[in-house]
């Protein structure tokens, strides 16, 4: 085991980092901004370093700057949670470079999952079902114009090294076709530097499921269930649920199982999430695989017992699963609401300073944040600063238990989107589990939360 893990990121998932190392026994390094010199992991780590002024592409963008820290403090390992350098190649082959173990997927993998016709492609191969679309980036309008033909309107275009829901755009004819390729160019190669898209059979009325996958270096691997992501705007994830109500045991078997022999056919190690979209006749489609932890991870965590983080630290010191698939077990139904210093009428981000925090608790219920009162929210990072789960014997008890733990949630000094989420399970449509992505589009729930 480690002595020693550098924390590549910061807020909660840099708190539930830190947590999970205490508990192992790893000592740990927080890296921060100068925005971030107060926060709640660089109080509670062993070691402190700051890496750069506010700016991400400055400080936890900075490789260099991060390499340097754990080389100066003697880290052995560095974990990058989510977003930020997590997905990046580039970064994990540095660490491997300067023999520091990047706790992730291997550059090699990264590459390959990041490169999303690359991985459809792969992914048919295995055969898992995917999407009718392109085998490959798009070379020319002209191709896009005969595919856009074939497949059949409403198409989706999407970037290759696509992610966090840039680079994507419904075409419903031919007409807004050549708008669309330049629009979805044009964001691509400003998020991610490279402007190569490709495109496939947009699902009207669809589910967004994702299969959790654990992978060590010794070749096993396993699934741990499945989570709904189908409450969405522009793509990002708003409500997460698990196990997925739109999912029969059989189907729920049968996903895990194809899952499971795609991540061993390709080798691959740590954690992961394959991503599939269910029609309304119930058939799956491989969409993306995640090489990552997920903001969600909380969601298998409650319904399984099994503490992700844990187990990426483990496989990434070369441990042995702790757990064969016969000993996962699913027990009752999981909900998380991600909290975004948001106007939740506009959905635009409403930086300030957190005058007063009252969390909610009680049973069944779980907090992961790094908030606390006088706490600022900059505009220098993501809006989401807490994520609240929780966990029932069924889904109709998780929903309650939300409810509950949404109005004890107390906080002054930002407007959050706890009123959009009350909205949302208030929902006929939603208390049924019958809903589709679809969903905002249909009822009466803020404008721009629409997209």
């Amino acid at each position: 085991m480690f002595h020693k893990i550098l924390i590549a990121n910061r807020g909660e998932i840099a708190l539930r980092i830190l947590r999970a190392c205490k508990e192992m026994g790893v000592r740990t390094v927080a890296v921060h901004s100068t925005a971030d010199a107060g926060a709640a992991h660089v109080k509670l780590a062993d070691e402190s370093l700051c890496i750069g002024p506010p700016e991400s592409s400055a400080s936890y963008l900075n490789v260099a700057s991060i390499i340097s820290a754990a080389e100066i403090t003697d880290a052995e390992a560095i974990h990058p949670g989510y977003g930020f350098l997590a997905e990046n190649p580039h970064f994990a082959e540095v660490c491997e470079s300067c023999r520091i173990k990047f706790i992730g997927p291997t550059p090699e993998h990264l590459r390959l999952i990041g490169d999303k016709a690359q991985a459809r492609r792969m992914m048919q191969e295995a055969g898992v079902p995917i999407l009718m679309g392109s085998e490959s980036s798009l070379q020319s309008s002209e191709e896009a114009v005969e595919l856009a033909r074939q497949v059949g309107y409403p198409v989706l275009l999407k970037a290759v090294a696509g992610g966090g829901g840039k680079g994507m755009r419904v075409v419903r004819d031919e007409e807004g076709l050549m708008n669309a390729l330049l629009m979805v160019q044009a964001e691509a190669s400003a998020s991610f530097g490279n402007d190569s898209i490709f495109l496939e059979k947009y699902l009207e009325k669809a589910r967004h499921v994702e299969v959790q996958i654990v992978a060590d270096e010794l070749g096993n691997v396993v699934h741990c269930g499945d989570r709904e992501c189908t409450i969405q705007r522009r793509y990002q994830k708003l409500i997460e649920e698990g196990p997925s109500p739109a999912i029969s045991d059989k189907l729920r078997e049968e996903i895990g199982r194809v899952a499971v022999k795609a991540v061993k056919t390709m080798q691959y190690r740590n954690v992961g999430t394959m991503e599939f979209l269910l029609d309304s006749e119930g058939r799956y489609y491989f969409i993306e695989m995640n090489g990552r932890i997920q903001v969600e991870h909380a969601v298998t965590e409650m319904i399984t017992g099994i503490d992700l983080i844990k187990e990426q630290i483990r496989i990434a010191a070369g441990e042995k699963l702790q757990f064969t698939q016969k000993q996962v077990h699913i027990h009752g139904h999981s909900l998380e609401c991600r909290i975004n210093a948001e106007d939740p009428e506009k959905f635009i981000p409403c930086p300030g300073r957190i005058s007063y925090l009252s969390l909610p608790g009680g049973p069944g219920v779980r907090v992961d944040t790094a908030i606390f009162p006088g706490y600022e929210v900059t505009p220098h990072y993501d809006s989401l600063i807490a994520k609240l789960i929780v966990h029932g014997e069924d889904r109709m008890e998780a929903i309650s238990r939300m409810i509950r733990a949404l109005g004890e949630f107390q906080i002054e000094g930002v407007k959050t989107t706890i009123p959009f989420h009350l909205q949302v399970l208030a929902n006929p449509e939603f208390i049924r589990g019958e809903f589709s992505t679809d969903f905002l589009d249909r009822y009466h729930l803020p404008a721009a939360a629409r997209g």
